[in-house]
């Protein structure tokens, strides 16, 4: 007879079949009405006087009136290409189409188009100083399947910068150089950060190597502590100016109310007037208003400022190329924005409705261990063969849903499943997740007790060493009782 946890984890797994076909019925139900879009954040920046000079989503549009491309995809089977749009005009992306297009297959994103009259479109950068894992040394592009998100209630997919990851276009049209004013803002994430250099978004040098001081202005995003001696953790929002991470015109960050940012949808913001002022706000991109960490002159040796017209994303002016992080939407301005558009803009952001752990491939359940109130957890939101399982905080992401199936798997990401490593059947064999296959270690029963078994090898689902703290490995081992062998399950 079936246990009450497992009638509720196979009842999550019918409610997620029930929604996604009902949003399967909503995609083909024909439009009844027009209406006019609002407007978009590139709208707002143009109506400040502030216009949009590269505008980048691989989400949603960035001008209400924008019907055109969002990204370019490669499929790894044949190598053919494809441009993801939209759904709409000035609405958000088709993500139905890369979906069709990638089915059974890896895909790339090969280029981030810009959705400004400019055409700033991002292609893979071809490398720097600092050279790319790509062939003579350029950088590799983004897998297109790896961060999955809802907005707006529909699917769509974000850009997952991991290190080697990163585009570029060099000679940006009407990009503002040397001490001209500019502004930028993007929507990232707390989830994905390290403290190596750099997760940049915004303008560097065309040579793709150090120029000196004051020849980029961009954004940030990090636990990078340059100078030392920050105030908490972070990540922060910063500006990297070339030679330097910048909390404030001296380095480190001075705020002790600025310890670090942690939503999973961050509005990062950075302004610089060219010659004696630059700024950075960060909000929470799903609710509220900006906060401004710094507002005051430029450090020593950066004013007037030198900027050049290479406008990049996921690395350092000189393809400093170790960073990691997570991008969705951004755009780079002529002018020093307002704070009245910038919170005009913010609010747009809000709007928007970016979310994890709701419809499409986040559906399922979250699998909360009984003694560490933390979920199971893919490392690093991967979706490569072999991603260790671990303990992490519950965050609601697509990879902490897990999706029973009727042949007694556990599917995550909707085409991976929870796998006994090398089909191992000893204590400490490590679980993971691997291409579905049908086979015995990627089958599991889940018992009255908590326990979850495998059905090869019957040992129990095990949080390693009865630790609780995030990154704990999830292992096999022998049943034994233990709360960290108890697991409870959350819709």
């Amino acid at each position: 007879m079936e246990s009450n946890v497992g009638r509720r984890l196979r009842a999550a797994l019918t409610g997620a079949a029930t929604a996604i076909a009902a949003g399967a019925v909503a995609l083909l139900a024909p439009v009844t009405g027009a209406h006019a879009a609002s407007p978009q954040v590139c709208d707002i920046y143009a109506s400040g006087g502030t216009p949009c000079i590269g505008a980048h989503s691989t989400t949603r549009a960035l001008f209400a009136a924008y019907n055109g491309p969002l990204y370019q995809v490669q499929r790894g089977s044949d190598h053919a290409y494809t441009d993801v749009g939209l759904l709409a005009a000035g609405g958000v992306a088709n993500a139905a189409a890369q979906d069709t297009f990638c089915a059974n297959t890896s895909c790339t994103i090969t280029k981030i188009y810009d959705q400004s009259t400019n055409h700033n479109d991002l292609p893979i950068s071809w490398g720097g100083f600092w050279k790319g894992p790509g062939p003579n040394g350029a950088d590799v592009g983004a897998d297109a399947k790896a961060l999955p998100l809802m907005v707006g209630g529909q699917r769509a997919y974000g850009v997952k910068v991991n290190q080697g990851v990163g585009y570029r276009i060099d000679h940006a049209k009407n990009a503002p150089t040397g001490a001209q004013p500019e502004g930028i803002y993007m929507v990232t994430s707390s989830n994905y950060v390290n403290q190596w250099c750099c997760f940049d978004y915004g303008s560097g040098e065309n040579s793709h190597t150090d120029t000196g001081n004051a020849t980029m202005n961009a954004i940030e995003w990090g636990t990078a502590c340059w100078f030392g001696n920050c105030v908490g953790s972070g990540p922060w929002v910063e500006a990297d100016l070339e030679n330097g991470m910048y909390h404030t015109n001296t380095g480190s960050n001075k705020d002790p109310n600025n310890s670090g940012v942690h939503f999973p949808f961050v509005s990062a913001w950075e302004k610089n007037n060219g010659t004696s002022n630059f700024t950075l706000k960060y909000g929470n991109a799903t609710t509220g208003g900006l906060t401004t960490t710094f507002s005051g002159p430029l450090p020593n040796g950066y004013s007037p400022m030198k900027t050049d017209s290479s406008l990049l994303l996921g690395t350092g002016g000189d393809n400093s190329n170790t960073g990691v992080g997570e991008f969705f939407e951004g755009a780079i301005t002529a002018g020093y924005p307002s704070d009245a558009t910038e919170n005009a803009v913010q609010a747009s952001v809000t709007a928007a409705g970016y979310a994890f752990g709701t419809g499409g491939p986040t559906s399922g359940v979250e699998v909360v261990g009984g003694q560490s109130g933390r979920c199971l957890d893919v490392s690093g939101q991967s979706t490569a063969n072999g991603a260790q399982v671990q303990l992490y905080d519950c965050w609601g992401g697509a990879n902490q849903r897990f999706t029973a199936t009727a042949s007694q798997q556990l599917q995550v990401y909707g085409n991976k499943c929870l796998d006994a490593n090398g089909r191992g059947t000893t204590n400490g064999t490590s679980v993971i997740i691997w291409d579905c296959n049908g086979q015995t270690n990627q089958q599991w029963t889940v018992n009255a007790d908590g326990t979850i078994t495998g059905v090869q090898s019957g040992l129990c689902l095990d949080a390693s060493g009865a630790a609780t703290a995030n990154g704990t490995k999830i292992v096999l081992w022998s049943c034994n009782g233990g709360a960290n062998q108890r697991w409870s399950l959350r819709a």
